[in-house]
């Protein structure tokens, strides 16, 4: 027998056992429905009629006027009036066939709605027992009219669902194509899984690739989720589930010296007085309920924001980190009204302190500096009043470009007259030879190069990283053809959601296919993760052309790094925050072995960002680390 033949019977045999249970769960509930409305409306109306009744004079032939009038304005089979001693006073009876339905429908659906029975009164005296039934002949039609809807509907749909099925099976009889396509995907490492075909031939071979690839999958999903629970035990503090102090510093020195478009930003501590008078008040489960409350309060203040980190620095001291944020003050404002809101409603007395300092920080800033500014902000904090705020004074240079449109001037103007720059940083691998140099940005900005941290924040809100990225990529392909080395460059996440620039970035690199087999492209985590449709495409139209796909400033999703295991990337670059003090810090290495073991299952190159010693590029590659770049690495 033929698919198409089996897909036919397939498809009557379920769109009858569908109509079936439809038609009989529809009727029944239909039935039970319209029985109790005509037993309602019989009450009703018998109710009424004989209260009309009861009012007229009792003269045989106004009686028997009132009983016709309604009998003729309604649709009933039965009124009938009787007198106390069961004799008939009036009485109409229409028993005229149920209207459309057939007489096989109506045996099979029987409806019996109870009579309308009311009582006459003559002054004070029972002049009768009124009965009324309403006629079934309508509810018959409407079953019988809504079985004949339903019918048409699934033979309808099961008509279109066939001819689907029937070009569908058309297309699926030609297996090799998928089969191939499946061999493709899991030799580029997308791990896919296909429908097996009825074509046996075909059908051990599909049958045993999807094997593999939901063994791939069960095991990276399991091997990620091991990952993630090993990160948050070590990176989180278990009460609170803010970062620890140790994660929360390196992730503030990632900050620091970062040099994209959320260099810069904002650092605030708050600090919690009085817990040791509080575990003595509230108890100690009570108080560490509070503390949990205060961490929820700089949570939701993190809220949707990429780079942003909340921490808890030791028992009482609470931060936040606002990466690329300029407006210190309305940031510390929204905290403080959280914080305020959750102590008073604490049952305490006297209400707990809990005063808050914060600094603005730009590129570069030494962590000690910082954090001494926020300590000394947070200090007069304590000394102002329970629940102060106070900002540091900034004591860094005042930006020469005070507004967007003098910011837009100049970026277009640097563009266009100089054009972008690109620098060299060597990434070598485990074994010392190169792999590529990443080639960051800069711009002729106000008398020198200036790197991407110094312009990117206001680039970002220009709307330009689109444009700027374009540039870096034009600069990389004449680079590379000049040279010969092979380069990674940087796309942004909102350039990652511009069509526009996805269009003009195909483009380029089918122009120059020798230079894009040298190109290494990478996305931030944040951006591949909000806009995965679009990274997908990206990946999928990348691959052929040669180019080398990657994810950098990995690490606050492993959990989800298996999910990209049908995206054919190339490689994986860890963030600084995990790397930094890696030598010493066993629960990152933990972290970072494991996630080793899921990449290289699904064949990505693992790079660490930020290796800032001998020390811990030794640690990185006994933990099979494949690559390292940042300030103590040289070329090869």
């Amino acid at each position: 027998m033929s698919l198409i033949k089996q897909l036919w019977i397939a498809i009557a045999l379920v769109m009858s056992l569908a109509f079936g249970g439809s038609l009989v769960v529809s009727t029944l509930s239909a039935r039970h429905y319209l029985t109790q409305q005509l037993t309602v409306k019989n009450l009703d109306n018998a109710t009424s009629l004989a209260l009309s009744l009861s009012q007229l004079d009792k003269d045989p032939v106004e009686v028997e006027l009132q009983i016709a009038a309604q009998f003729d304005a309604g649709h009933y089979r039965l009124i009938r009036l009787v007198d106390p001693s069961g004799q008939v006073i009036a009485e109409r009876v229409n028993n005229g066939p149920a209207g459309g339905a057939p007489e096989w429908f109506i045996r099979l659906v029987p409806i019996a709605p109870q009579a309308g029975v009311a009582q006459v009164q003559d002054g004070w005296n029972r002049f009768g027992t009124l009965t009324l039934e309403s006629h079934s002949r309508y509810v018959y039609e409407s079953l019988w009219s809504g079985m004949l809807m339903l019918l048409a509907w699934f033979v309808a749909g099961g008509a279109l669902t066939g001819l689907a099925g029937t070009l569908l099976i058309k297309h699926i009889t030609r297996p090799l194509g998928r089969v191939v396509e499946q061999a493709e995907a899991i030799g580029g490492r997308r791990f896919v899984t296909t429908e097996e075909p009825n074509t046996a031939e075909f059908r051990s071979v599909v049958r045993a690739m999807n094997l593999l690839s939901e063994r791939v999958r069960g095991m990276l999903a399991e091997e990620s989720q091991r990952i993630e629970q090993l990160r948050r035990q070590h990176q989180h503090d278990e009460l609170t589930g803010l970062l620890t102090r140790n994660q929360f510093l390196n992730q503030l020195d990632t900050a620091l010296a970062r040099d994209d478009e959320q260099a810069g930003g904002v650092l605030a501590i708050a600090r919690l007085g009085d817990l040791e008078r509080l575990n003595r008040q509230l108890g100690r489960p009570q108080a560490d309920r509070l503390l949990q409350d205060v961490a929820l309060c700089f949570d939701a203040a993190v809220g949707e924001h990429e780079g942003w980190e909340s921490g808890r620095l030791n028992g009482t001291d609470f931060a936040l980190l606002a990466c690329g944020a300029q407006d210190a003050g309305a940031i510390c404002r929204d905290l403080r009204a959280r914080l305020d809101a959750l102590l008073d409603g604490t049952a305490v007395e006297p209400a707990p302190r809990l005063p808050m300092g914060a600094a603005a920080f730009t590129q570069g800033e030494a962590r000690t500096h910082l954090l001494a500014r926020v300590d000394g902000a947070l200090a007069s904090a304590e000394q102002t009043g329970e629940r102060a705020l106070c900002l540091a004074d900034a004591d860094h240079e005042a930006p020469r470009h005070a507004d967007l449109a003098d910011w837009r001037r100049t970026l277009l103007h640097a563009l266009d007259t100089h054009g972008v720059q690109l620098g060299e940083y060597p990434v070598i691998g485990s074994g010392g030879e190169l792999l590529h140099h990443e080639a960051p940005m800069r711009l002729h900005l106000d008398g020198g190069w200036q790197g991407a941290g110094y312009f990117m924040p206001w680039a970002a809100r220009l709307g330009l990283l689109a444009r700027l990225d374009i540039a870096v990529l034009h600069a990389a392909l004449r680079k590379i053809g000049e040279t010969g080395r092979a380069l990674g460059i940087n796309v942004s996440a909102d350039s990652l959601r511009d069509a526009a620039f996805r269009s003009e970035l195909f483009a380029s690199l089918q122009a120059h296919p020798a230079q894009a087999g040298h190109l290494w492209i990478e996305v931030p985590e944040y951006g591949v993760l909000r806009h995965q449709a679009e990274f997908r495409a990206l990946c999928l139209a990348l691959k052929p052309l040669g180019c080398r796909v990657g994810i950098e400033h990995a690490g606050r999703q492993f959990s989800r790094i298996g999910d990209l295991h049908d995206l054919g990337l190339d490689y994986l670059k860890v963030d600084t925050s995990m790397v930094r003090g890696i030598d010493t810090d066993t629960g990152n290495q933990n972290v970072l072995r494991g996630l080793c073991v899921v990449a290289h299952a699904i064949g990505l190159t693992v790079i660490g960002e930020g290796v800032s010693n001998e020390a811990e590029a030794r640690t990185l590659i006994g933990l099979g680390v494949d690559g390292l770049t940042g300030p103590g690495i040289r070329g090869a």
